[in-house]
């Protein structure tokens, strides 16, 4: 099955298997995966399993502030791959299609994830 991890954030490092089932994201303190991000709405994404696809979708859930897969602003569900970033508020998950046994061998995949993004420097413009 697959997993989120959260990669930035207040809860750095939780990560949760998401099954069959559909999860919700937000702020809301009932919620199974809660982000404390004063940019998160309550409610403010969806995960969702397709059985007949075998697919994960997210969906903004008319939250204020919207949801960014890899960057990118989604505007419908959308379907997750492996390793995607999604954005909520100032907080990044990784999806992944990979379940864990625990939290070290998440940590494990979220540094090696890590390793891989490149930041890159531009010059200041000289005026």
């Amino acid at each position: 099955m697959a997993s989120i991890i959260i990669q930035t954030g207040e809860r750095q490092g939780d990560f949760y298997p998401l099954g069959q089932r559909t999860t919700i994201v937000g702020r809301d303190e009932a919620l199974t995966v809660q982000v404390k991000d004063p940019h998160v709405s309550r409610k403010h994404l969806k995960i969702s399993y397709d059985p007949e696809t075998k697919d994960y979708m997210a969906s903004d859930m008319s939250s204020t502030n919207g949801v960014l897969i890899n960057g990118g602003k989604i505007q419908v569900e959308t379907t997750l791959a492996d390793d995607d970033l999604i954005t909520i508020g100032l907080t990044t998950l990784l999806f992944t299609l990979r379940d864990f046994d625990n939290a070290k061998s998440a940590l494990h995949h979220l540094k090696q994830i890590g390793e891989r993004t490149r930041i890159t420097m531009y010059p200041k413009k000289m005026l």
